[in-house]
């Protein structure tokens, strides 16, 4: 039994490339994995053995059928992105952005408080450390270059929340003006699901239409 675990678990994991590990002197060698199969088919396989289909609920988690497609490539569809800020109602931005006359996804008061929080469905099969950037330039000059690791997700109907650390604006007159910005989702296969550049705009005071 704990062969046929090993064969599944190496059918599950298995995406079409070579790997490299190291044997008992410390030299590498390349191992070629197995091609990636649908996450359905992977399912199906086995399915009256009561062992290893505990096995697998206990290695996929509750993967919802209905969102499982007969590729074997996993899809991330990033909803929308919803600014936190105390005191002030959530703005939330469905993907792709709306700019407003000036151009700007949103403008945020300088020296204030918000985090970001992002929703997102994932359909077909696993998606295995999802990830984001979000790159900000000033007059042409990078000032921040953030990357936060998400972590690896079962398809699901309902999407998935993720809420960023709270952060505060810069502050001063400096700080105020129009800055531009990239934001990039993709997994640990350098597959990209989203990638959008925007502007938005540091200001005094909020807006009034926030």
């Amino acid at each position: 039994m704990d062969d046929k675990k090993d064969n599944e678990k190496e059918k599950h994991e298995g995406i079409d490339h070579e790997e490299e590990e190291e044997d008992e002197e410390g030299n590498k060698r390349a191992v070629v994995l197995g091609p990636q199969v649908p996450l359905k088919e992977q399912l199906e396989l086995d399915k009256d053995d009561e062992s290893l289909r505990r096995w697998k609920e206990q290695l996929l988690g509750q993967v919802d059928t209905e969102q499982l497609g007969e590729t074997a490539e996993p899809e991330v569809k990033v909803l929308d992105l919803t600014i936190l800020s105390p005191g002030r109602p959530d703005l939330v931005l469905p993907i792709p952005f709306q700019a407003d006359e000036k151009g700007y996804a949103f403008a945020l008061k300088d020296g204030s408080p918000y985090s970001f929080r992002f929703s997102f469905i994932v359909s077909n099969n696993i998606v295995s450390g999802l990830k984001y950037t979000n790159t900000v330039w000033k007059t042409g000059v990078r000032v921040e270059n953030q990357k936060m690791m998400l972590g690896t997700f079962s398809p699901q109907q309902e999407p998935y929340i993720y809420e960023g650390e709270e952060e505060t604006t810069p502050a001063g007159i400096f700080a105020r003006g129009s800055y531009s910005a990239k934001l990039k989702f993709f997994d640990d296969d350098g597959k990209c699901y989203l990638e959008m550049s925007y502007y938005f705009e540091i200001r005094k005071e909020w807006p009034a239409a926030q």
